[in-house]
Order: C-alpha cells, then sequence, then structure tokens
C-alpha cells in the first residue's frame, strides 16, 4: 500500500478536478476514476492509501463498491455525497466508511479530512496476531471477530470499540479515550453513545461465552477495560 497514493473516484469533472488538484498541491499522488466498477478494480489491483469515493456513480455506486472492496481491503475510505439522509450515513458506515464528507464542500477541507483519517489510520497499528487457541480473535481485514469460534456480529462501530480495548487488555479506557480512538471524529455522537454499544457488546459476548466470563469490565467514574 502507499499510502501517499490517493484514489479520487468522482464521475463530475469539474468537482474531482479541484478535487484531485488540490490534493496533488498538498503532496499527494492521486488517481482518478469516474465509474464504480474501474475504482473497485483499481482498488482491488494496486491498494491506495486512502479513497474519496463518491455514492452516486455508474456501473456501480459508492455504497456497493464500499461493500465489496470492504472484502478485500481495510484501507481507509471517504464517502463524497450530496444525500445527507441519516440512512445513508449509517448504511455506509456500518459497511466500513471511515468517514464522510457531504456536498457542496470546501477542497480544503476535504484535504484536512484526508490528513486527519490518514493520521488515523497510522495511529491505529495493527493487533498482534492472535495464538491459534486464543478465544477471541479479532479479523481487521473482514471487520469480524469470533469467540471461541463462533461468530459475535458485531456492527462496525462495535468491532472498532472492542479493537481499541483489545489492544490494550486490562487498560481502564474513560469514555472520552474510547469515544477519540473508535469512533470518527465528524460523527454526531456524545460520550454515552458508548454505554449503548457496550452494553450490546456485552450481550454478544456472553452468548458466545460458555464459561460466564464476563469479558469486559466497568469501573465506576472512570470507563471500561477489557479483561481475557
Amino acid at each position: 500500500m502507499n499510502h501517499r497514493r490517493i484514489l479520487v473516484v468522482e464521475d463530475e469533472p469539474d468537482i474531482a478536478a479541484i478535487v484531485v488538484d488540490y490534493l496533488r498541491h498538498a503532496g499527494y499522488a492521486v488517481e482518478h476514476q469516474s465509474d464504480g466498477r474501474a475504482a473497485l478494480h483499481s482498488m482491488l489491483a494496486s491498494e491506495p492509501g486512502l479513497t474519496l469515493l463518491d455514492i452516486m456513480l455508474p456501473g456501480l455506486d459508492g455504497l456497493e463498491v464500499l461493500r465489496q472492496a470492504r472484502g478485500h481491503t481495510a484501507h481507509p475510505i471517504i464517502m463524497l455525497t450530496a444525500r445527507v439522509e441519516e440512512v445513508d450515513r449509517l448504511i455506509g458506515l456500518d459497511l466500513g466508511a471511515d468517514d464522510y464528507i457531504c456536498k457542496p464542500f470546501s477542497p480544503r477541507e476535504v484535504v484536512a479530512r484526508v490528513k486527519a483519517v490518514l493520521r488515523r489510520s497510522a495511529s491505529q497499528a495493527p493487533s498482534p496476531a492472535p495464538a491459534a487457541d486464543a478465544a477471541l480473535v479479532l479479523d481487521p481485514l473482514h471487520w469480524q471477530a469470533t469467540l471461541h469460534g463462533l461468530p459475535l456480529g458485531l456492527t462496525r462501530r462495535e468491532f472498532r470499540l472492542l479493537q481499541v480495548l483489545a489492544r490494550q487488555p486490562g487498560r481502564i479506557f474513560s469514555r472520552l479515550q474510547l469515544l477519540d480512538q473508535a469512533y470518527d471524529d465528524t460523527l454526531d455522537v456524545n460520550e454515552r453513545a458508548i454505554d449503548s454499544h457496550i452494553k450490546n457488546l456485552r450481550k454478544k459476548l456472553r452468548a458466545s461465552n460458555p464459561d460466564g466470563h464476563d469479558w469486559i469490565r466497568s469501573v465506576y467514574g472512570v470507563g471500561f477495560a477489557l479483561d481475557l
């Protein structure tokens, strides 16, 4: 993967030209595709450092490109869209988008978001490979988690939350720390959203846990920790 290579997938020539120009001036190597099928082929043939992906595309729409890409690549993907309905945000993020930028946008904002997502991606180093007999196994490439060999069926947000906790088992994370590390900084969420997702995580972990072990420990007034 070339972390300085950005794939811009946008079928409106004027918008694409401006975004490509600003990214190149920021020092990135930029490839442009205007068709969904061609974009997917490009992602899989040579994984970029980041993809800016429009939703409304000929060939395959952006959400379908995202869905298929996430079966093969975990590189950061930022969605570009004029469709601001909440359902699109939720569908896109559950499929594995790393951020959203709504049209109309400032090209400077696009460059700033690209830099922010790349920084966040670089800071999230891959977890060590699990031992063959590890009870809890996370697969960040496919956004899948298993416990005792059973799939947990996590949403993307639940997976990211569990991934942060699993990187440092036993460490107590505050809600603010989890919010910062497990959520996109542009989402309209607050610290209390952590409680809801922790509750769902606990429920799914218990369902696949034959010994009754409570994997996520709450520390009153402080935060949460993963106890392996």
